[in-house]
């Protein structure tokens, strides 16, 4: 009987060995080790004699993480660019609607967005913000000054403004402000002027919008200005193209895992004359319109050589309120050209300009008169 009890407490001891050895070897090959980076930030975090931010610490390692792979076009974005990159990409903010300069003395008013906040409260072009909620802004940086003007949509804030030697204070409201992505004005000769700002929300229903206007003008003859465009969105960019151009191929998008996506137009299009402005800060979607209106013979190219942008990018947001840009794929023209394997586009008409010239085109000041790449594209349309 005790030899039997001694085999059985035996059994039940190499049971118990055998289950605590799968445990062991269960829970050995499901750990991993640190991570340098978790290992240095718990490193820092433990043993750093002074104060650091663990949040300020993950987006420079972040942010390096991306740099690391040597593409231009990939970028990391911390929690709050990443909600100013939305807003932008929206083509609208929260904010009191007016355009500034900084100077000694505070902000100069060199624009009110029509609808603003700033426009209900009766603030002109001119003016001079000299204190916001009763702090001075006598010489403070731009970047200083903006935090204290933005806010929750819906809120408000003081402004002390000063007009023709007379200071009073009003009280701004701060809205949601759409942003115009195209305008469309008409110049001499019965051609109609497209200036397309970006490609992101809303560009394809404001571009087709502006050209209609101007052939309700009397417009026979289209230029497109997209200089110091940076692109956008692929689907707004195959909208505006499928609106002009006949039936074919559009848009070759080829992507990491190899596949491949064609974008095509059908055989309504708009038959006229047109011309297409581009400079060195016209990137992607803003060069692939002009490429694609030339592949199909459909309008010449006029400025400086294009950026040569032809990776696409997907934004992945992060668990903490930031986001990553990767290249994901390639895009091509209809003629089977990707942009960035031949240094951007090459303009029919290579026009140059000024540094002045060219910091009036980026503000929008120079008159088109004054304007030689706009007077480069008018020849072209009238002795083509």
């Amino acid at each position: 009987m005790k030899d039997k009890a001694i085999k059985v407490l035996s059994y039940v001891l190499t049971a118990l060995a055998a289950v605590a050895l799968t445990l062991a070897v269960v829970v050995f090959s499901s750990w991993k080790p640190q991570s340098k980076l978790s290992q240095l930030e718990e490193l820092i975090g433990e043993k750093f004699i002074g104060d650091v931010s663990v949040e300020d610490l993950e987006d420079a390692a972040a942010d390096a993480m991306v740099q690391a792979m040597g593409d231009r076009w990939s970028y990391y974005m911390t929690a709050e660019e990443y909600q100013s990159y939305k807003e932008q990409m929206a083509n609208a903010y929260v904010g009191i609607g007016i355009t500034v300069q900084a100077d000694e003395q505070g902000l100069l008013v060199t624009q009110v967005s029509p609808g603003g906040g700033a426009e209900q409260a009766g603030i002109l072009a001119g003016d001079r913000v000299t204190a916001v909620d009763g702090q001075s802004l006598a010489g403070m940086d731009l970047d200083d000054i903006t935090p204290l003007i933005k806010g929750d949509e819906g809120t408000t804030v003081e402004l002390e403004i000063l007009r023709d030697a007379q200071a009073m204070n009003v009280t701004v409201k701060r809205m949601r402000i759409k942003t115009a992505v195209a305008t469309g004005t008409m110049l001499e000769g019965n051609i109609g002027l497209v200036r397309i700002v970006n490609f992101d929300s809303r560009c394809a229903q404001e571009t087709i919008a502006a050209i209609e206007d101007l052939r309700k003008q009397g417009a026979q003859k289209l230029i497109f200005d997209v200089r110091y465009n940076p692109g956008g969105y692929k689907d707004e960019l195959v909208k505006v193209l499928d609106y002009l151009l006949p039936e074919g191929l559009l848009f070759r998008s080829e992507y990491y895992d190899g596949t491949v996506n064609d974008d095509r137009s059908d055989a309504a299009c708009l038959e006229l004359p047109m011309a297409v402005l581009v400079n060195g800060s016209s990137y992607s979607a803003a060069e692939f319109f002009a490429a694609a209106l030339r592949d199909y013979d459909w309008a010449t190219v006029v400025g400086t050589q294009t950026c040569g942008k032809g990776y696409f990018q997907q934004t992945y947001p992060l668990n903490d309120g930031s986001a990553v840009a990767l290249s994901v794929g390639k895009y091509y023209t209809p003629g089977g050209v990707s942009l960035a394997e031949v240094g951007g586009l090459t303009p029919d008409k290579v026009v140059e300009v000024t540094e002045e010239q060219a910091a009036a085109i980026y503000a929008g000041t120079l008159e088109p008169a004054e304007d030689p790449q706009i007077q480069a594209a008018i020849a072209a349309l009238t002795n083509p």
